[in-house]
């Protein structure tokens, strides 16, 4: 399995009919430059007087600079208060409870009756203007909206209010409306990644530390499974020595002999099946939850040089292997470029196990039957790996990884979108999986500087990844 199509990265190119990155950012360009015109055209429009606009940029500047939302709904009555001397009201729902007066320049009262109102209107004297979110994430927002409405804001007296002036103050609540929305989000999340800072500490203290006692649960089985060969030699023992016996009882000693060495030997490979399975499963649980992880908002890397065959790819192979024999998939390295030595390479030992994990997964599931002539069919799958020279630039090499899976090729169409997010191609009928695997290997192999790439062959699919290899990217 030769490096002969090293050409032929995942970076398909582009089709006639979608646009190209640099169209797609020009066409965002052209239409950001005519919102603002249009913005400038409202304004215009508007008409707002030097205070009135000088109001907003006050409102603005308040609102970014205090951190407390109370301080946040004070400015908002206030600046019509100090600016206008306009008596204001601020009402806004409150998490599943309803309403509440937020803020006032005066007391309304604790009983008082609140009614939100849909368009602009007066009563008693009275402005009474909607409050609305940003339509595009209402869903984000922490409590049930109707009509877009988060709150309400209400200005008096209104008598001495002109159209004009009622105008700005619908502008002015369109402005508490946003950044109030933008602060329910903010307090949301927040809430939320103190909460994902908990459950990671939580898995760390009720998961991963007691995980690590089943190490002690499974070595202390294997000591009691290993007391078998010892009853089995005193058993040959008893049985040599006891010349007395009979044939019959003879027979049924030896008989029991070979069934206590058959129990043995299953009871042992089961023991080392669970005892892999269990230190793949710690592995990647482990590594999936770091704590960096969630305190950097992505996966962060700890490197060390490791021996990749015998800590990174042989324990997968063992891993697979059972279903790899359900399915009748041969493993046959004699194409795989499978090097004798072994090899050293500076990578996150549990993130790269998994890369291995989700390919040999895919050749578990998709591997088929492929004519090898002369009426011979058979399925098979391959692995290894080659040094090419300079992948990376000058002096800087690579180390190219191979999984291949016999198999019908791929389309050009599949080969094009194989890495993105949630993507399966057409041979994933009736397989289970979330298209997230592949996409997965994209992301661990370019954390450490490396790429991914698929070939087609004439018997089947090569899926490889590149990463850095030698001293300089260590």
């Amino acid at each position: 399995m030769k490096d002969t199509h090293m050409e032929e990265k995942d970076s398909a190119p582009l089709t006639a009919t979608e646009p190209s990155p640099q169209e797609i950012h020009q066409t965002r360009l052209e239409m950001v430059t005519q919102r603002i015109h249009e913005k400038e055209d409202s304004y215009k429009a508007y008409n707002f007087t030097q205070l009135q606009s000088v109001s907003l940029n006050i409102f603005f500047d308040l609102t970014q600079e205090f951190a407390d939302i109370e301080d946040v709904y004070a400015v908002c009555v206030m600046v019509p208060q100090t600016l206008f001397n306009l008596g204001c009201a601020l009402y806004v729902l409150d998490s599943q409870q309803g309403v509440v007066s937020c803020a006032s320049t005066e007391c309304p009262g604790q009983g008082r009756d609140v009614r939100f109102v849909n368009t602009t209107t007066v009563e008693d004297n009275r402005l009474f203007i909607p409050i609305k979110g940003n339509s595009a994430l209402l869903a984000q927002l922490p409590f049930p909206v109707k009509n877009s409405i988060i709150g309400m804001l209400e200005i008096f007296p209104a008598d001495g209010l002109t159209e004009h002036d009622r105008l700005f103050w619908g502008r002015y609540a369109n402005r508490i409306g946003y950044h109030l929305h933008n602060r329910f989000i903010s307090s949301k999340n927040e809430e939320h990644v103190q909460f994902i800072c908990n459950l990671i500490k939580d898995i760390g203290h009720n998961v991963i530390v007691p995980n690590m006692y089943f190490k002690l649960f499974y070595r202390r089985l294997e000591a009691r499974i290993e007391m078998i060969p010892h009853i089995l030699e005193k058993i040959e023992s008893i049985r040599g020595q006891s010349k007395s016996q009979d044939d019959e009882k003879k027979s049924d000693l030896f008989t029991i002999t070979q069934d206590i060495e058959h129990a043995y030997n299953l009871i042992k490979e089961q023991y080392k099946e669970i005892y892999s399975h269990y230190q793949n499963t710690s592995l990647f649980l482990e590594t999936l939850l770091r704590s960096s992880h969630f305190e950097e908002g992505r996966y962060v890397l700890e490197r060390h040089i490791c021996n990749f065959k015998s800590q990174v790819i042989d324990p997968q192979v063992e891993r697979y292997r059972p279903q790899f024999e359900e399915r009748g998939i041969e493993i046959d390295t004699s194409m795989g470029g499978v090097p004798d030595q072994e090899v050293e390479v500076v990578v996150d030992v549990g993130l790269i196990s998994q890369v291995y994990a989700n390919l040999f997964s895919n050749v578990a599931k998709y591997a088929r039957e492929v004519d090898e002539g002369f009426g011979r069919r058979r399925k098979f799958m391959s692995y290894g790996w080659e040094i090419v020279r300079e992948y990376f630039g000058p002096g800087l090499d690579g180390i190219k990884l191979n999984v291949f899976s016999s198999g019908p090729p791929l389309t050009q169409e599949e080969r094009e979108r194989l890495f993105s997010e949630g993507y399966r191609a057409g041979n994933a009928q009736n397989e289970h999986g979330t298209g997230h695997g592949l996409y997965f290997i994209r992301e661990v192999v370019g954390l450490h500087g490396g790429e991914t790439g698929y070939e087609p062959t004439p018997q089947g699919n090569n899926f490889y990844f590149v990463l850095p290899f030698g001293p300089e990217k260590a």
